[in-house]
């Protein structure tokens, strides 16, 4: 059944239309007319059988009450203004519900709902400030460490998508991507002009899903961008009410994604005999279904300790040594900000995910021991280059694990303290003594870490842009 506030307005819109009262609908129906006014109003439910007598008594069908559509632009005012009055945010202000009367005009109307849109968009606005942000993130980890990072729901859509399209093992085609699209009414559109801010674009009016017409270097595939775009539909996502709601949006459709081209089935077929054989590589798993090195090692992390017994880290790491991305379930220190977020932190100078910059030779993966505070941990590094600068992608077990892994006969062992700040942030003894005032740098800052979250309705995307964009390519 439609929700009880629209259901009220139908009935209100056909009961008009009919020229009755509510006396005399009552009298109809054998229903008093304060009932009748309440369930208008959407403050009571009425049983199936008085829906039936209702519409009988209007001259329309049950089904025309229940539809979902408010029956006319000035009910779809009302039902607005009466939502958002019932937000907990309006609550909080202390205000008087205002009930618009049948003399207030709609422009009136149309204004102070306005208004309420602008407040709410505001209000979302102020949530997603960097620390608020930051705070999101932080859950997020520990509902995905809780859950081992696996997604068994999202694991079992995307085993029926790619089943859709005869697809069971190796490299996920464009083609086939394209009929998975083709499935949920999507038809894929490249374009070169994309907004600025965005890496594809849906339009669900039309039908479209806006691609750039190349891939983006260090990022993501074009089969990645459109599979993440499909999620969008198939999941059911709707704009996002808080960051949070944007976070985990964000995940499932990369989780939808990377499910579609590295299938369950396949996948742990692929890593069970690498585990049996002892020989587990990221760079395997990656060429065997033609996906980036970030791709495969987030969908192991998806799969190993659910199937495989393993506990392990990930981290993405930027040139300077800043945390990008990270998980851990293995009990790995990372480091955390007040609020407990890792993201924007730097790593240990000593950790393989900055170690490996070092090389000269960067197209093989590093790979190292590293002794820590809770152990020792086998970590294999591969760098690469994207439109921001050089970044590493880092897998890391504990020791016991090291077995099951190619590279584990590495010779490279670094000790590592942190977070003790004596490990590699203090400065050694007498250094800072000597310089301190006598020193000066210019700051290579990384912005993005401070500067307030774009305000728009996708946190990084700009509205107007949006939306311009979606206009210009209404009429192709």
């Amino acid at each position: 059944m439609t929700d009880l506030s629209t259901l009220g307005h139908r009935i209100r819109h056909f009961r008009v239309k009919a020229g009755m009262t509510l006396e005399e609908l009552g009298n109809i129906t054998g229903t008093a007319p304060s009932q009748l006014s309440m369930i208008e109003n959407g403050r009571r439910e009425p049983r199936l059988s008085l829906l039936e007598a209702l519409a009988s008594a209007l001259g329309v069908a049950a089904s025309d009450l229940l539809e979902g559509e408010a029956p006319s632009p000035r009910a779809a005012l009302e039902i607005e203004l009466e939502r958002a009055q019932a937000a907990p945010a309006y609550r909080e202000l202390g205000l008087p519900v205002l009930r618009p009367s049948r003399g207030m005009s709609d422009a009136v109307l149309s204004t102070i709902v306005g208004l309420h849109r602008e407040l709410g968009r505001r209000a979302r606005m102020s949530i997603a400030t960097p620390e608020e942000a930051r705070r999101a993130n932080t859950q997020h980890h520990a509902m995905m460490r809780a859950k081992n990072n696996h997604l068994p729901e999202i694991e079992e859509i995307a085993e029926q998508t790619t089943n859709g399209v005869r697809h069971t093992t190796g490299a996920l085609t464009h083609r086939s991507v394209a009929e998975i699209a083709k499935r949920v009414g999507l038809t894929i559109v490249h374009t070169s002009d994309l907004p600025h801010s965005a890496r594809a674009v849906v339009d669900r009016e039309h039908g479209r899903i806006y691609i750039p017409p190349v891939s983006i270097p260090g990022g993501h595939g074009l089969r990645s961008l459109t599979l993440q775009a499909v999620a969008n539909t198939v999941l059911g996502h709707q704009a996002p009410v808080d960051y949070a709601d944007f976070l985990r949006q964000r995940l499932e459709v990369s989780y939808f994604a990377a499910a579609c081209l590295m299938p369950r089935a396949a996948s742990l077929e692929f890593l069970e005999q690498a585990k049996k054989d002892r020989n587990i590589a990221i760079e395997d798993f990656r060429d065997t279904f033609g996906v980036t090195h970030e791709a495969a090692t987030l969908r192991f992390t998806n799969l190993a300790t659910q199937y495989l017994g393993i506990t392990l880290h990930y981290l993405r790491v930027d040139g300077g040594g800043a945390v990008m991305a990270a998980y851990e379930n293995d009990g790995l220190p990372l480091p955390q900000d007040a609020t407990g977020s890792t993201e924007g932190e730097m790593v240990c100078r000593y950790w393989s995910a900055r170690r490996a910059f070092a090389r000269t030779t960067r197209t093989s993966e590093h790979h190292q021991y590293t002794d820590t505070p809770v152990g020792t941990f086998f970590e294999s590094t591969q760098t690469g280059t994207g439109t921001t600068g050089d970044f590493s992608i880092t897998l890391g077990v504990p020791y016991a694990e090291s077995k099951w892994f190619r590279g584990r006969e590495s010779q490279r062992r670094e000790s590592s303290t942190c977070p003790a700040a004596s490990c590699c942030r203090r400065p050694e003894d007498g250094l800072m003594e000597h310089w301190q005032g006598q020193g000066w740098a210019s700051p290579r800052v990384r912005s993005h870490l401070f500067a307030p979250l774009p305000h728009g309705t996708y946190p990084g995307v700009e509205d107007r842009e949006l939306y311009e964009f979606l206009e210009a390519h209404a009429g192709d």
